[in-house]
């Protein structure tokens, strides 16, 4: 059944106001949108198709940030992403509506990795973005900085070490976090990285083919190193080894890259503590050890 309070009404107007045409709803489609929204399929009687995702009225900004990273990546002409038509917050609801992209069948590994390099290469003068957004549910701020370590220690790690003080992480973890934080410079005595954008939530749920063609979703955007983006993608299993070969090619990696990619992922890590609690506080734990013995402390 319906909720007695539904948004569907206001959607209709405001996708119609966005694209010029009327939308009249013939109905709608439950569709994989993660464990954060609930998402669909709305279709249109003229046969048009838009992905909707809806969630709590507080969680319009978390949706307004969302299309605007999405637009910031479609403006480099770079990679594929579905473009943001509208968003917004009705009877108790806040919703962001999508151009429907149909993915599936087989793409090109290498024309992804090609095209994220070039996404990298748009650099702005200073780390961070104009708006915070989220990593999954979580505030991700985005308070800009010129220094890198500052920025990965203020509002990634140091911000992730909080939320984890704050969930009840137990004091070894903690004492390692605040020790990590202290010797961050030691990663980067030879390394300078620039202001990349970045997907910022790159592994591979948020990634697809669309007419053969690479296309990105779900980001939490924002400019950094661009090791982050790649160290998300060995997180979870990896990519196609062809993925990492292309990459290389158009834009070969630093050597320290194998050490920095665990600082990088230990972010994610203490994320996904944050929001599932489970084992993901040993894995940080472990992480931190091994980068600390890096470091040598």
């Amino acid at each position: 059944m319906m909720p007695k309070t539904d948004p569907r009404g206001a959607i209709a107007q405001a996708i119609a106001q966005a694209t010029g045409r009327p939308f009249r709803p013939s109905g709608e489609a439950a569709a994989g949108g993660g464990c954060i929204n609930d998402a669909r399929v709305l279709h249109g009687r003229d046969g048009s198709r838009y992905f909707l995702k809806l969630n709590a009225a507080p969680r319009r900004a978390m949706f307004e940030a969302e299309a605007a990273g999405l637009a910031e990546i479609l403006a480099t002409g770079t990679l594929g992403a579905p473009r943001p038509v509208c968003w917004g917050e009705a009877d108790g609801r806040a919703w962001l509506v999508l151009e429907h992209l149909e993915l599936g069948g087989r793409g090109s590994a290498a024309a992804l990795a090609r095209g994220l390099a070039a996404m990298h290469r748009v650099s702005r003068p200073q780390f961070g973005w104009r708006i915070d957004n989220t990593i999954g549910a979580t505030p991700q701020p985005n308070a800009p900085d010129a220094d890198w370590v500052a920025f990965w220690r203020a509002r990634r790690l140091g911000h992730q070490l909080e939320l984890a003080r704050r969930r009840g992480a137990g004091r070894r973890l903690i004492e390692r976090g605040a020790r990590l934080l202290e010797v961050l410079p030691a990663f980067f005595s030879d390394y300078r990285p620039v202001p990349s954008l970045l997907h910022g939530d790159l592994w591979g749920g948020n990634y697809g083919y669309a007419g053969g063609e690479p296309v990105v979703f779900d980001p939490a955007v924002y400019y950094g190193d661009r090791e982050a983006d790649l160290a998300m993608t060995e997180l979870f299993g990896g990519f196609p080894a062809e993925f990492y070969a292309a990459y290389r090619e158009a834009w070969p990696l630093d050597p320290g890259y194998g050490v920095r990619r665990g600082l990088y992922n230990l972010y994610h890590v203490l994320n996904h503590y944050h929001l599932f609690g489970g084992g993901y506080a040993a894995q940080a734990e472990a992480m931190m050890g091994r980068l600390l013995a890096e470091a040598g402390a």
